[in-house]
């Protein structure tokens, strides 16, 4: 399996930026094409994790891929309709490209060409290739209701911690976060964030040792910079909304916790 994690000097120098696009720019690209899956994928009525697998084969692609060459819009309407076949939700094609429409105006949609299945289609074959066929995606989701599950803790609390941190694993869908760490840490350091400002002290848990931080049980070694690093660049995504349409996020609404016992996650 192809190992999708990329260093910092390995995203300031993507085939956009080797092409004259500069990194604050990029960013910006891979925020709309993120929000753009998000926003069709919710028009169409799929689900959160068909979106999600949808945003990280956009920001996969363009590892490898210049902006210049493949339209942000295009490239995001066909990420959406194979994460539809992937994740069991499928939508046509042709549903797909007329719910794109909606979404944008003449000069955004003259990208698709004139027949724009054939565009789509064809578009689907060279992201296959590029992602290499690895097709199933693992999202910070599943692992902040695990992790959460595992506290001594009012309810209350760790559900509206766990909303908190369901939101900001939907925001960090549009940074690039998905290409630098694995689902488990993104939902460690989201979890930490969340607890936080709802101030709730995770502090009890089954099989606590002395001088024991609540993540170690699911991953080792984990230093509180990197957390707090992953922390800001999903905050700094709000100042930079600021300037734009706000982040529009998958249904934030999360499962209702059930309480069942939880294994070591996996890095």
């Amino acid at each position: 399996m192809h190992c999708w994690l990329f260093d910092k000097k390995e995203l300031l120098s993507t085939p956009s930026a080797r092409d004259g696009i500069d990194h604050d720019t990029e960013c910006r690209y891979r925020r709309e094409g993120a929000r753009f899956i998000i926003s069709c994928g919710t028009k169409l009525g799929l689900r959160y994790d068909t979106m999600a697998t949808g945003v990280v084969y956009f920001h996969r692609f363009y590892m490898f891929h210049s902006f210049k060459d493949f339209p942000r819009y295009v490239t995001a309407t066909c990420c959406l309709f194979l994460a539809g076949k992937v994740e069991e939700t499928p939508k046509k094609c042709k549903d797909v490209i007329k719910t794109a429409r909606t979404l944008l105006n003449d000069v955004q949609f003259v990208q698709f060409g004139e027949d724009h299945k054939e565009e789509v289609m064809t578009l689907e074959r060279i992201l296959l290739q590029t992602i290499k066929f690895d097709l199933q995606v693992e999202h910070p989701y599943t692992y902040l209701l695990q992790y959460a599950k595992n506290f001594n803790a009012d309810k209350a609390k760790v559900q509206k911690m766990v909303q908190m941190g369901w939101t900001f694993i939907n925001d960090s869908l549009c940074t690039s976060l998905c290409l630098t760490w694995e689902p488990e840490v993104i939902a460690i350091a989201l979890m930490y964030l969340a607890s936080r400002l709802c101030k709730l002290e995770l502090n009890d848990w089954p099989g606590k040792q002395p001088g024991q931080k609540w993540w170690d049980q699911y991953v080792e070694n984990l230093p509180m910079e990197l957390l707090e690093d992953i922390c800001h660049e999903v905050l700094d995504l709000y100042s930079a909304s600021k300037n734009g349409d706000p982040a529009q996020s998958p249904p934030r609404t999360p499962p209702a916790l059930k309480r069942r016992p939880v294994g070591r996650g996996r890095i």
